[in-house]
């Protein structure tokens, strides 16, 4: 029988919430070139590590404005940076749950789990986003990266959420639908469970992630398993 870890931690964006909604807005601000929403969010992703590499921060929203008019210049077309941030911080913090995320959550509570958001998002878009999407009873707390001004997957984000809730790095897990969040987390000597939502996979360089489901009540399932 596998050890109950004490603190769960869930990645929100798309882990928890649907990000569809907000897909759509920023594929009609790409003039509807729907092809062009996964090179966004990597564009977002990639300078958010380029940001932490060089010792700089930026609020998650403002690198996804910012990723999004480099996105439409390369496409002739032309967003302000007014317009971009209206886009993509209003639809950030307006995305429901996907379908199984709340009776999931329910169960872990009811099991006794600690369970706590992790984010790149800023502490103030986590608890609007939180609250939207009517998630806020499940969490014990809700931790955003903006007190370090750092980004998953830096080792100092795990390191500094581990220390936040008084626990060691082995009793923490990570519950994520991104391979580069599982395997910032395990790098950083964290448990982690994986969400395979459609378009996402496991880096294959990282360690072993100990579940692997294709949806959070799935996972919450081994989970109730665990003494």
């Amino acid at each position: 029988m596998t050890t109950k870890p004490k603190v769960l931690f869930f990645d929100v964006n798309e882990t928890l919430l649907d990000l569809t909604v907000m897909k759509k807005q920023v594929g009609d601000a790409l003039g509807g070139k729907s092809d062009l929403l996964s090179l966004w969010f990597t564009t977002m992703l990639q300078y958010s590590l380029v940001v932490s590499a060089s010792g700089q921060y930026k609020p998650f929203g403002h690198i996804g404005a910012a990723a999004l008019q480099m996105v439409a210049a390369n496409n002739n077309i032309v967003i302000s940076e007014e317009e971009a941030r209206d886009i993509v911080v209003k639809s950030m913090q307006n995305l429901p749950p996907h379908p199984e995320v709340k009776d999931a959550l329910n169960t872990l509570k009811t099991e006794g789990f600690t369970l706590v958001a992790l984010t790149n998002s800023n502490d103030e878009s986590l608890k609007i986003k939180i609250e939207n999407a009517g998630l806020t009873q499940y969490f014990d707390d809700l931790l955003s990266i903006e007190s370090v001004g750092k980004f998953k997957p830096f080792n100092d984000v795990y390191n500094w959420a581990s220390n936040k809730m008084n626990i060691k790095p082995e009793d923490c897990m990570l519950i994520a639908a991104h391979g580069w969040d599982v395997a910032g987390a395990l790098w950083a000597g964290w448990r982690a469970a994986f969400v395979g939502r459609p378009g996402q996979q496991t880096f294959p360089l990282a360690p072993k992630t100990e579940i692997n489901e294709s949806d959070l009540q799935k996972v919450a399932d081994i989970l109730v398993t665990y003494k």
